[in-house]
């Protein structure tokens, strides 16, 4: 197989994502504007939603799936009285209702939708129905039945409301859909409803504040991109650190487990550095990490 073109560099790009692109495409932007060997992202957001897209740069797509675990927080805006195929403002309407909640009704129902609950995807979505995209089905026509599955909601709150829509924010672990809360929302209200604006603020340790925008990406030279970098370890701020030995290091670079100083739970999920140079992702056993992602930073 050919080598991939690029350069070597790893860290994470934060961008504030404008609506009207996919996440894909944001990618693809970043890896020209540096010629990147290999980038990826953590965490799709919808084309019409803004917001915090992490974007991994060379050996920092190995903790991607740390970050992707890692709770996320969205203000997003339910407008009242139609629900669409998508359930959001780009789909069709397929249900309408004159009814409209108040205040105090949306409050209460959103404790409904907090802590551990079951929700089905939207049908247009990248969920896979038989090894196929659940939106290119619906693209095709067909109807898809999704399964509902389990999501964590740390919080859901109301932030405003108005006759015809509320603003809400919602903290919530991996895999959740926003447009799927704010359909059900609709649901239980009796008043239907779709998402209309969309932003994530933040996802684990990133901020939409400190995202960079994409037109500035379009604009910059490689120097300025490269200075919004942030480091590979950057997105292991809530796993516990450990410091290899010199002895330890060379086996665990070797894919082996080596020795380490600093304390964890036995079994539990750690990163190893030496000298300041992260190393792996690994396990702790006991003055030992068994590393299952080694970091060739060359």
């Amino acid at each position: 197989m050919a080598r991939k073109k690029g350069r070597e560099i790893h860290g994470w790009l934060i961008v504030d994502k404008p609506a009207g692109i996919g996440s894909t495409d944001v990618v693809s932007k970043v890896r020209w504007a540096l010629d990147a060997k290999k980038a990826g992202h953590a965490g799709t957001l919808d084309p019409d939603a803004t917001g915090v897209l992490a974007v991994a740069l060379g050996e920092a797509t190995k903790t991607v799936p740390i970050l992707t675990e890692a709770l996320k927080a969205y203000d997003f805006t339910v407008m009242w009285g139609a629900e669409t195929a998508s359930d959001d403002a780009s789909g069709q309407v397929v249900k309408t209702s004159d009814a409209r909640p108040d205040e105090a009704a949306i409050r209460a129902a959103l404790p409904a939708f907090t802590g551990e609950i079951m929700q089905v995807p939207p049908a247009v979505s990248a969920v896979r129905v038989d090894g196929a995209r659940a939106y290119d089905l619906a693209r095709e026509g067909e109807a898809v039945e999704l399964a509902a599955r389990p999501l964590w909601v740390e919080s859901l709150e109301l932030l405003g409301a108005s006759r015809d829509s509320a603003e809400l924010r919602m903290v919530c672990g991996k895999g959740g859909y926003v447009r799927a809360i704010a359909r059900d929302l609709g649901r239980k209200l009796g008043c239907l409803g779709h998402v209309a604006h969309l932003r994530r603020i933040w996802s684990g340790p990133f901020e939409a504040g400190d995202g960079i925008a994409l037109d500035r990406i379009d604009r910059a030279n490689q120097a300025e991109i490269e200075a919004a970098l942030l480091p590979l370890q950057a997105a292991l701020a809530d796993l516990p650190q450990m410091q290899a030995t010199e002895i330890g290091a060379t086996r665990i670079l070797n894919g082996n487990p080596g020795q380490v100083l600093g304390h964890a739970e036995f079994g539990e999920e750690v990163w190893v550095s030496r000298d300041g140079r992260p190393l792996c992702i690994g396990r702790y056993m006991g003055g030992e990490v068994q590393p299952s992602r080694v970091f060739n930073l060359g």
